[in-house]
């Protein structure tokens, strides 16, 4: 399921009881709705009987030899769904072909009618509680869909924006947005409290045969069922941020049953099955890496009337139990319980298998989430040693109750740190100590990095894309040769016609001899992705075209030769395209014939020309705002445009003294600019310049090596930390960037074995955060591409290091639209928490107690000369400046003991 991790839940199967497990005696089921036909609250059991308007009823947990069965009378006709309250386990809510919407209070044996709402547009098809507002509900009749609020028994919002009959209907996990399937092949987008009308919508299955929708556990991404144009059975996985195809798809069979899916939010497990059939799958669904992949499949003894699956609480989590169906055939009801084998001890709770799950208390009443409040609710724990006993208890299991942990105070753990507190200082981010002498010395030597210590790992060779032949030599110095994105790699091959191989990451390991590529007809100068769609490549060519390619979410399988767009762009070859990084479908172009342009990819026009450059244009780079655009030129002068006030430059100012190629980029939130270029003796250097006024020239500059190649700076903002490469060489330099004197603090480099064509880094969230790994890297070589891990060494590694993990910036989505950027609006996206579920941050961890470390009477007994104390302070020095040339990573953890570390 993702690139790099293995499923925890890929051996996960389904345990069928024997027949004296079964739920017996429950009277004739009804055939003839096409919904669940069953739903599990946390103490009862309700599904449709063989009576129309009649829904039986019975108790989840066992009571005694005998099991008791009730029957509650609700409406006139078929019941076609139900539901519990997530919030109120005897509130009930039922839907039925009579137009009526009816609540109940349900207790013991009996069910009190409390309200009944009439639907608009016909019989009721679905319904469904809101994920963390009390008493709000929301049903589909007809081509309509209405929101309750059943607090004062009132509708708040009519859907009616529905050209058919609505399918399917399902609030998203944050309680949001709404979306729906229809007969008319469309799903839907709603955001009720905003507007009535659908937001986005989008051609759904090719077949109008019965659809259903389910949110993932990403608010972003959208699940839905149906058939396809042959009539075979298929998913399809939406993702809002480009929702006019779906991401990926998945087809079943060709069988003609109505599919019923059950998704949990906790582990992205989705159950699948028909009515009137015995089979059951069972798949993950991915949405990190969207991917559909099938874990396993089953076939009953019965044939399935209708499913539910048994609330969170009620698992037997000591015994690995992920899931448990309860399967609606024509006599039974038989609990199949979906675990993980785990070769552990029987009572040790497998907490990667089980994240937290959300509470019975809601967040919020209707009537605040009306007014615009939205707030989740609070998790809780399945772990039994954490929570009181649940109300559900699986047949005839016992409930220990386990003393309650101590979280506030945890175990040292192996890392902790042991000083003497008049000698030493804490940091409370990282748990790092530093004596007096030591911060004494630095005193001396000038500040260091925090990240100094940052180490390059190439991660294990089964992630690794190989066979990989070809690669062309000979793209621009102005390129950065290749490029990637979450999903894949575009890489120029040095064959005829301008191909770009173009690969999957999610699929690494020996690629066949010959690819099928995008095939431009001319040599390409540089290429890159479109930053909010992941599908699409954008090139430059020396015929001075930008061609616009839309890569099929399957991948290539074909050789692609017709671009969806082509802009005649300029008169001479493209130097480089870069994407907006706040705005959609706006892109920048620079060519040899001087010229900036800037294009609106989604009307195929050129909006601004920017002039004023005198020679080639070596870089350009996008404010982290996207409000200017900085350029650097073979001149020897550094620009910096606004696009929309002016076609020519703002300020000017001195750049790097040799001819021989430079990059610029933003730094420090686009306080200065840094670029990377040649001084007058072709040596490698690094100048720093502020963007409030160029003309002052640099304000720090620092000298690399001398090598041919251009260093290509990659800047991290989160972390303030810079990485440079050039094509051929086989180091990467590594410095953190402040905002003050002296600018730049030198980090460890990272060095490879042999020479590579450059780096393309990844997005944050695709990180191993829990590793405190800070970026990750595609590294491309002659005949392969390797992903490469820059991690953090950090003690205690339980917490989530929140000092070098702060909030992150979606980057991956755009915050306008190409008109509103182009009408004058600037804005950013939004920021992120990278902390893993679960982890604690290291800034709110229990402070451990120091403990005092004495040391022997001899040392302060033992007379030495005042030689002897020089020659101790000298070798003190030398050995610190050695320890910054080539430092161990056992230095980021000053006041250790050397008994601590642990020998590898």
């Amino acid at each position: 399921m993702n690139r790099f991790k293995t499923s925890k839940y890929k051996n996960c199967i389904p345990k069928i009881p024997k027949k004296e497990g079964w739920i017996a005696d429950i009277g004739g089921v009804s055939t003839s709705s096409s919904g669940d036909n069953i739903k599990c609250g946390r103490s009862r059991i309700v599904y449709n009987t063989d009576s129309p308007g009649v829904l039986g009823i019975t108790s989840l947990e066992e009571k005694g030899e005998k099991r008791t069965f009730s029957r509650l009378h609700c409406h006139s006709d078929v019941v076609t769904d139900f539901a519990f309250s997530p919030f109120d386990d005897n509130l009930l809510t039922t839907g039925s072909a009579d137009q009526t919407v009816k609540l109940w209070h349900v207790s013991g044996d009996a069910g009190d009618l409390t309200a009944t709402l009439t639907a608009k547009g016909g019989h009721v098809k679905a319904l469904q509680f809101h994920p963390s507002a009390d008493a709000l509900l929301v049903s589909a009749a007809g081509k309509s869909a209405q929101v309750w609020d059943l607090s004062r028994n009132i509708a708040l919002a009519a859907l009616d924006d529905h050209g058919d009959l609505v399918q399917g209907i399902c609030w998203s996990h944050d309680g949001v947005l709404i979306g729906t399937s229809a007969k008319d092949k469309r799903i839907r987008i709603f955001d009720v409290r905003k507007s009535p009308g659908a937001v986005q919508d989008a051609q759904g299955h090719d077949n109008n045969k019965d659809s259903r929708v389910v949110w993932t556990n990403s608010n972003n991404h959208l699940l839905t069922s149906g058939f396809n144009q042959v009539r075979e059975r298929e998913l399809l996985l939406w993702d809002l941020r480009n929702f006019s195809r779906p991401v990926t798809s998945f087809s079943l069979d060709a069988s003609s049953g109505l599919l019923i899916p059950l998704y949990d939010v906790d582990t992205g497990l989705l159950i699948l099955a028909a009515q009137g059939e015995g089979t059951l799958y069972c798949m993950e669904v991915g949405t990190e890496t969207p991917a559909l992949a099938q874990l396993s499949q089953c076939v009953t003894e019965q044939q399935s009337r209708g499913l539910a699956l048994a609330p969170k609480l009620c698992l037997d989590v000591m015994g690995s139990e992920v899931l448990r169906l309860l399967q609606l055939t024509d006599r039974f009801i038989i609990p199949i319980s979906y675990t993980v084998p785990r070769k552990q001890a029987a009572q040790e709770f497998s907490s990667e298998l089980f994240p937290d799950t959300a509470g019975y208390t809601a967040a919020l009443s209707s009537q605040s989430w009306w007014a615009g409040e939205d707030k989740q609710v609070q998790k809780v724990s399945l772990n039994p040693a954490r929570r009181s006993p649940p109300t559900c208890l699986p047949c005839k299991e016992k409930v220990t109750n386990h003393p309650e942990p101590n979280i506030a105070s945890p175990e040292p753990s192996d890392g902790s740190v042991v000083s003497s507190p008049s000698s030493s200082v804490t940091s409370p981010s990282s748990g790092i100590v530093s004596s007096t002498s030591q911060r004494s010395l630095q005193s001396i030597l000038g500040p260091s990095s925090r990240l100094r210590h940052t180490q390059g790992v190439v991660l294990h060779r089964d992630n690794h894309i190989t066979n990989l032949k070809g690669v062309s030599q000979s793209t621009p110095g102005e390129s950065d040769g290749f490029c990637a994105n979450q999903q894949r790699l575009a890489v120029p091959l040095a064959v005829a016609g301008g191909q770009v191989a173009v690969m999957e990451l999610s699929q690494p390991g020996r690629l066949p001899d010959t690819l099928p590529t995008v095939q431009n007809s001319v040599p390409v100068t540089d290429l890159t992705w479109d930053p909010f769609n992941p599908h699409r490549l954008v090139t430059g060519g020396e015929d001075g075209r930008i061609r616009v390619w839309e890569i099929p979410r399957d991948g290539i399988k074909v050789t692609l030769t017709e671009p969806q767009i082509v802009l005649a762009a300029h008169n001479e070859r493209i130097y480089t395209v870069r994407f907006h990084p706040c705005a959609s479908d706006i892109l920048v172009s620079s060519s040899y014939d001087l010229t900036l342009r800037v294009w609106n990819l989604k009307t195929e026009k050129n909006v601004f020309t920017l002039q004023g450059h005198e020679d080639q244009i070596f870089s350009l780079a996008w404010s982290p705002d996207g409000k200017y655009l900085a350029t650097c030129c073979k001149d020897q002068r550094i620009r910096i445009y606004e696009p929309r006030v002016s076609n020519q430059a703002q300020q000017e100012g001195a750049g790097p003294e040799g001819a021989r190629g430079a990059r610029i980029l933003w730094v420090c939130d686009g306080k200065y600019l840094l670029v990377s270029g040649f001084d007058s003796r072709s040596e490698r250097q690094l100048t720093l310049h502020s963007t409030q006024d160029l003309s002052q020239g640099p304000i720090a500059t620092v000298s690399i090596d001398v090598s041919p190649s251009t260093l290509i700076p990659y800047y991290d903002p989160d972390t303030g930390l810079l990485l440079l490469t050039g094509k051929g060489d086989t180091r990467v330099f590594l410095y953190e960037v402040i905002a003050e004197s002296p600018y730049f603090l030198e980090c460890n480099s990272f060095v490879c074995n042999d020479p590579h064509k450059g780096f393309q880094y990844l997005r944050k969230v695709d990180c191993a955060v829990s590793d405190v790994e800070i970026l990750r890297a595609i590294r491309l070589c002659n005949n392969s591409a390797e992903p490469v891990a820059f991690r953090v060494p950090r003690v205690k590694k339980e917490f989530f290091q929140d000092d070098v993990f702060p909030p992150s910036r979606v980057t991956w989505e755009a915050a306008l639209t190409a008109e509103e950027w182009l009408s004058g609006k600037d804005k950013q996206q939004q920021s992120i928490n990278l902390c893993p579920e679960g982890m604690i941050p290291v800034s709110q961890a229990p402070k451990e107690a120091p403990t005092k470390k004495y040391v022997p009477s001899s040392v302060y007994l033992q007379e030495k000369t005042d030689e002897q104390k020089k020659e101790e302070l000298l070798n003190a020095m030398v050995a610190k400046l050695g320890n910054r040339d080539d430092p161990l990573p056992q230095d980021a953890f000053e006041g250790v003991d050397e008994d601590e570390w642990v020998s590898t």
